[in-house]
């Protein structure tokens, strides 16, 4: 198993990562002094595979459990779904210290968090993220939402779980295109933070893709590594935290743009992030020997490189409704380096659109 401390004083927490993760998940709930009352939350996909197994664990450890089941899919994140969940919670009669889990992927996480953040003004929330993506993104920082119509994770607050645990065994049930856009995330990582990191991955895609045990391990807490360091330095997203957007304002464009329906946000975010190479090549920051690495390690790893169904004016539009935006300034995060990003609002409106141009079919 594999620890990594998330470092946030009085919110500190720890991941944990490994094989078998039901004692762990006991050991746990056990110790902590929760009310007797613990609410899970899940999706349709995730809920038949895991929502039994992880319910009689809590109950295992003394906590009277109940599942509440949402639609799999993006469209889940929303306000209407929360009124749904506020009434659960109270029907079934949590308080304070009642525990709510999120046993599912990044909109189950997401959404979740929202209640946990949100429901008598906070109560002890944990992450028992199941996809590859929720576990080296979404499920680590802290960040929970629901959408708005006109834009994503725009209601929302930060709100840090009380521990997150990542059983690699949930893993043998994603399809493959899950795994994939797990990976989009991951190369992120090594753009934005570690050069090293970024060259393994070069170096083992075969087995990361065959999602071998030590390899994947290795790769996700890694990962979430990066993102604890990050995060630890800067919870609220003033400065530094920024970075982890890297690639994600073309591909909130490219998500809106396309209703939330043909692509999956780690394959938005992979064309997102080949749009910011090349806008970062285009500014002079890097060299196109760096755009080709980037381009070459996405497409390796099976993700897309281009958007289909997208139109360049309303993808344009799009990004100025993005949450990053302030004073009508969109905040990009471009490379210097593999490994090394850099912050800032003074990119040409020409060099945007010749980017986006560039990467939509």
């Amino acid at each position: 198993m594999i620890k990594v401390p998330v470092e946030l004083g009085p919110d500190s927490y720890d991941i944990l990562i490994g094989n078998d993760m039901g004692h762990k998940i006991k050991e746990f709930f056990k110790k902590q002094g929760y009310s007797r009352k613990a609410l899970i939350i899940s999706d349709s996909n995730v809920a038949p595979l895991y929502g039994q197994q992880i319910k009689n664990i809590m109950e295992a450890a003394g906590l009277d459990t109940d599942i509440a089941v949402v639609p799999a899919g993006e469209s889940s994140k929303a306000l209407m779904n929360s009124e749904m969940l506020y009434t659960r919670c109270i029907e079934w009669g949590l308080d304070r210290k009642s525990a709510i889990v999120a046993l599912g992927g990044g909109v189950v996480g997401d959404l979740t968090g929202f209640i946990a953040a949100t429901y008598m003004r906070g109560v002890p929330f944990i992450q028992i993220p199941t996809s590859l993506l929720a576990q080296v993104d979404s499920s680590v920082g802290g960040k929970v939402a629901v959408n708005h119509q006109l834009g994503k994770n725009l209601i929302g607050a930060f709100y840090q779980p009380d521990a997150v645990f990542m059983d690699l065994d949930m893993m043998k049930t994603l399809p493959e295109r899950e795994i994939y856009t797990g990976l989009g995330e991951i190369i992120k990582y090594g753009i934005i933070y570690d050069e090293k990191f970024f060259n393994y991955l070069e170096n083992n895609t075969e087995a990361v893709l065959k999602l071998d045990n030590e390899a994947v391990g290795r790769v996700i807490a890694r990962s979430c590594e990066i993102k604890a360091e990050v995060v630890s330095q800067d919870e609220k997203e003033s400065g530094l935290r920024a970075i982890l957007n890297f690639g994600h304002t073309m591909a909130h464009a490219i998500e809106k743009n396309t209703g939330y329906t043909r692509y999956n946000h780690g394959e938005a975010v992979a064309i997102g992030m080949v749009c910011a190479a090349r806008i970062s090549r285009d500014m002079g920051y890097i060299s196109q020997a760096k755009v080709d690495r980037v381009e070459g390690l996405i497409k390796t790893l099976r993700l897309p490189v281009k958007a289909e169904g997208c139109d360049i004016d309303t993808l344009y539009e799009a990004i100025f409704h993005d949450k990053k935006t302030v004073n009508g300034q969109v905040k990009w995060v471009l490379m210097e380096d593999i490994g090394r990003v850099c912050i800032t609002k003074d990119v040409p409106e020409s060099i945007v659109k010749a980017a986006m141009l560039s990467c939509i079919d």
